[in-house]
């Protein structure tokens, strides 16, 4: 759906415009400035990670830029180790490439709209709930070639008396489903909460820098220092919600894998046993 907003409006950098039109009968297919900025990011990765690992890998010292690259490869693994219990290590490296996938994306993806006339491709509904359901259903499956119909008792804990299962099924069963709203709620409605402010107070600045006197434009560095003061939380808002995203599949997979228990339930009791071992041996 193409936004219609009111010109110099703080939802004017959401509007969604056509670049070029596309209608096949009554379906309409332009590709748009999210598709074009979707694009450009994932150009951006395959070309870091193609320059780093070119001539059959990076250096013995690494750079900056190899640096960086090693750091986003290292840190998904220890997250996925952390988070999703009960499984081996070569069962867990099956989700790596979907959840490294996810990361990346989102990480360079989010602060893309911190830069001047791009466009926030999270600012928009439509487009996390795609990336929520998706995962939603994927973790779903998962679940199900997991643990078969006995996934489904992931809406009734353990011990709970047969009165009060069909409640317990019902107060479970919802907040499980929502799980594919939240996910997108949460990423959009961050990024257009923000990147709206920062435009409130930058116009709000630019408007008073603009006027033709002196009170006002001595006022000014008031609300342009709140915009520099906002940049970095902004920032750091941006990526920070790509570790929330890639945590959060990390704990609905350990959920579809493991049911009802946690996975540093898991990481004690491997920690545990190490313990007894060592003492064994002593």
């Amino acid at each position: 759906m193409i936004l219609s907003i009111t010109p110099n409006s703080p939802l004017e950098q959401f509007a969604i415009l056509p670049l070029i039109p596309m209608n096949i009968g009554n379906l309409y297919f332009s590709f748009t400035n999210p598709s074009l900025f979707m694009l450009l990011t994932l150009s951006l990765v395959l070309l870091l990670v193609h320059f780093v690992t070119k001539n059959g890998g990076g250096n013995s010292v690494p750079n900056a830029w190899q640096s960086s690259v090693e750091l986003i490869y290292d840190f998904v693994p220890n997250l996925v180790n952390e988070q999703i219990g009960g499984l081996s290590g070569n069962v867990k490296q099956k989700f790596f490439p979907r959840i490294s996938v996810t990361f990346t994306f989102s990480l360079f993806r989010n602060p893309q709209g911190m830069i001047p006339y791009s466009f926030t491709v999270t600012s928009h509904f439509l487009i996390t709930l795609g990336l929520s359901f998706s995962i939603f259903i994927g973790i779903t499956i998962v679940g199900f070639q997991r643990n078969g119909l006995h996934f489904l008792s992931i809406s009734l804990p353990a011990g709970v008396p047969l009165p009060l299962a069909p409640f317990l099924v019902l107060l479970e069963l919802i907040p499980h489903c929502f799980r594919a709203l939240s996910s997108g709620i949460r990423l959009f409605a961050n990024m257009m909460a923000g990147h709206s402010s920062v435009k409130i107070l930058s116009g709000f600045a630019w408007t008073m820098l603009c006027m033709n006197d002196l009170l006002f434009f001595i006022g000014d560095p008031g609300p342009l220092f709140i915009v520099l003061a906002l940049t970095g939380p902004e920032l750091g808002v941006a990526i920070s919600q790509a570790h929330v995203s890639t945590i959060s599949i990390c704990i609905y997979l350990n959920d579809a894998t493991n049911l009802h228990q946690s996975g540093y339930l898991f990481i004690i009791e491997q920690k545990r046993g190490a313990f007894k071992r060592t003492e064994f041996t002593r």
